[in-house]
């Protein structure tokens, strides 16, 4: 499978009605999974919260997005990441240290409910990237 570099969006209990939105405009297929599927909180409001949404569309772009835990920071303008998606581990294993490297790991890669290795980092010039390897995302 091919490397994927898409936008990845985060919102405050709005991911639904934003990809929906989306879709609206760009057309396309809009899949999401829920915080519940994925035993993702504890908390019983946050089980219908999007833990994770993309969009595909017809002229072959692809947007992500999900719902940010209540527990979790979020600020408008700093709820953009990159993510990177994609089956070769040693790659994007060392993709990953480099960008980390001076940088903040906000969740390390590790293995992730859904399959394969997921984290989040931000980079040492305040860009957020998230590694999804392997598993049903990539």
């Amino acid at each position: 499978m091919p490397m994927l570099l898409n936008p990845y969006l985060s919102f405050r209990d709005t991911a639904e009605e934003a990809m929906t939105f989306y879709r609206s405009v760009f057309g396309g297929e809009l899949s999401l999974s829920r915080f519940s599927e994925y035993g993702a909180s504890d908390d019983p409001a946050e089980q219908d919260k999007v833990m994770h949404a993309m969009l595909t569309t017809d002229a072959g772009m692809v947007l992500m997005a999900s719902d940010t835990p209540d527990s979790m920071a979020l600020t408008v303008g700093d709820n953009v990441a990159v993510s990177v998606s994609g089956d070769d581990e040693a790659l994007m294993r060392g993709w990953w240290e480099t960008l980390t490297a001076g940088g903040t790991v906000t969740m390390p890669l590790e293995e992730a409910p859904w399959g394969g290795l997921f984290g989040m980092c931000t980079d040492r010039f305040g860009t957020h990237w998230m590694f999804s390897v392997g598993g049903a995302d990539s």
